[in-house]
């Protein structure tokens, strides 16, 4: 058995036993005043970015004029739901709601493609008091709203009158802080109550393990705020380190990536994060003449994270970008989930991650051995100031060093549940045996993954797992394999199984290259001979789609669950080319 932990002090200017992000904001207001604590990269109307600053002062006024309006409305501990675009009046609405003792509900405004239903189920299920919204969203708030039978309170935070100062009194540092709901990229979404504790001790661990000082760091971010590694990436450790914080709309990245790469070379002493499909996709949209724009020498840490980091991304990454003075070792894979706050785990600073080769036959069995070909897997490294062991997913027993189980976690950050499913919470959180040094339980994660010359590598999910004929099939290595074609699409591909007459069978949807020359018919040989020569897998069905039409999260992500939901109620047939 091996548990493995990193303890992790605080380091730069962070402010002690904090109550909540608010409390902290209010203090760095008195220590930096007219600092500019916040920049929002505004591309709506200029290509290069028009940027919109708040100083630490003027964020806490607005934050204490926006809870000073929430206390005339609800009571504290009751929520307040924040619909509104990625800008600054999202930051203001959020701590605004935490500085009033409301529960914050980081979510987005109406018209997100295809997450209108994700919208209306978190709604109903916290059913929010207020609703803060900006006046560019409030008329398609208040037509969302329309059918809803709670009826909240909708408030435009940009349009409130400053109020004068006031007192504010600590919260309980055991009092839910927001509810973090879940992608939905593996189930129905679910609010995870994070305490103020929770949030704060996250932060922190955070702050240190990527390398976060006050004066010589900021963070750079185009990650969605209502996502979890968004909001503590752009809100809470700038509000725990004292940091300045660069936020930009996810669809100014995806329409032109330079702009994020432009941002950190403008922002000295960077700390990002993106999923893995980021960082293949700048270096492949990205021109010449962009990077000549490009100084990336400065950038202190690029977090890789949320999916399975893939090595070929994190080559062709810095090939693509090493002559920006992009260093290797700024790249930090890391692990993390909702349930834990966000952040777990993350590979060395100083070095690339740590790659290992293991025999893909024995990795699917159930057990970690190095090999000269198979698998390769990026270590996402050590815990963040808190605990991981393996363990059996049915039994919960601890699994000896190099076997494959289940992903579990202890520590300050790991949330308190779901809101309103004490079943869920229970199978899930605070698992048995507590640790006796804290008390704390163990959180079931749902993750697989293995420890292996005390580092953490994450081999997939639970309910992703692919068992054809007795055999275990990690879905992200036959998506490798089915992406090698030049017919399919990059990062396109969702392999998930299927119950049928003749038990559990492999389907793959994937979508066309652009401007490929292939006929489906002939793509489809392909795969199946390639999968089957390389994984001894006999794909049951491949769906050839249109690009865009895989069914994905709203952070961008393909999401398997939604691929075979979308498959078995005969929706993507009729997507189907060919």
């Amino acid at each position: 058995m091996e548990t493995i932990s990193q303890p992790v002090p605080v380091t730069g200017e962070t402010t002690a036993d904090p109550a909540s992000l608010a409390t902290l904001l209010g203090r760095w207001a008195r220590v930096l005043g007219d600092e500019v604590a916040l920049t929002c990269l505004d591309h709506r109307d200029s290509a290069d970015g028009r940027a919109v600053t708040l100083t630490w002062r003027e964020l806490d006024e607005r934050v204490g004029t926006v809870a000073a309006r929430l206390s005339g409305i609800a009571l504290p501990g009751e929520r307040a739901a924040v619909l509104a675009g990625q800008s600054a009046d999202y930051v203001v609405a959020f701590l605004g709601a935490i500085r009033a003792g409301l529960v914050a509900v980081p979510l987005f405004a109406p018209g997100l493609p295809g997450h209108a239903a994700r919208l209306a189920a978190a709604l109903a299920d916290c059913a929010p008091r207020a609703v803060l919204t900006t006046t560019g969203d409030i008329d398609a708030v208040h037509a969302f709203l329309a059918d809803s039978a709670a009826r909240p309170a909708v408030v435009a935070v940009d349009a409130l009158a400053p109020a004068g100062p006031r007192e504010w009194p600590p919260p309980d540092p055991d009092a839910t802080a927001y509810l973090q709901y879940t992608s939905g990229s593996t189930r129905s979404p679910a609010g995870v109550v994070l305490t103020h504790r929770n949030v704060l001790a996250n932060a922190r661990q955070a702050c240190t393990a990527y390398g976060a000082e006050s004066r010589t760091t900021s963070t750079v971010s185009w990650l969605p705020l209502f996502h979890d590694m968004g909001l503590i990436l752009g809100v809470g450790a700038p509000m725990v380190g004292g940091m300045a914080s660069v936020l930009m709309d996810p669809l100014a990245f995806l329409e032109r990536p330079s702009r994020w790469l432009r941002a950190l070379s403008a922002s000295p002493g960077a700390i990002s994060a993106a999923p893995n499909f980021a960082y293949a996709y700048c270096a492949s949209r990205v021109s010449e003449a962009e990077k000549s724009y490009l100084e990336l020498s400065r950038v202190v840490s690029l977090i890789n994270g949320s999916e399975p980091v893939l090595p070929a991304t994190i080559a062709k990454f810095q090939d693509a970008f090493a002559e920006c003075g992009l260093r290797p070792e700024v790249h930090r894979s890391s692990y993390g989930l909702a349930e834990a706050t966000v952040f777990v785990s993350v590979s060395d600073a100083g070095k690339p991650p740590r790659q290992v080769t293991f025999d893909r036959d024995r990795l699917a069995a159930g057990s970690a051995v190095p090999a000269g070909s198979g698998s390769t897997l990026v270590s996402c490294g050590r815990p963040a100031g808190q605990r991981v062991r393996i363990a059996d997913p049915v039994t919960g027993e601890p699994l000896a060093p190099g076997a494959v189980g289940e992903i579990r976690v202890s520590g300050p950050n790991v949330g308190r549940g779901y809101w309103g499913r004490p079943e869920a919470s229970s199978a899930t959180f605070g698992l048995p045996p507590l640790d006796p040094g804290t008390g704390e339980g163990w959180l079931a994660t749902g993750d697989l993954g293995v420890v292996f010359d005390g580092e953490l590598f994450v081999t997939g999910r639970l309910k992703d797992l692919v068992v054809v004929d007795g055999r275990n099939h990690y879905p992200q290595d036959v998506e490798q394999t089915v992406e090698e074609h030049a017919g399919v699409r990059p990062h396109s591909a969702a392999v998930f199984a299927i119950g049928t007459d003749d038990g559990e069978a492999a389907v793959v949807a994937l979508e066309r290259a652009k401007n490929s020359a292939a006929d489906v018919a002939e793509v489809t040989a392909a795969l199946r001979a390639a999968v089957s020569a390389g994984h001894g897998l006999r794909l049951h069905d491949v769906v050839v789609l249109a690009p865009g039409e895989v069914p994905r999260t709203s952070s961008g992500k393909i999401s398997r669950a939604r691929c075979r939901e979308s498959y078995s109620d005969g929706s993507l047939a009729g997507r189907r080319l060919g």
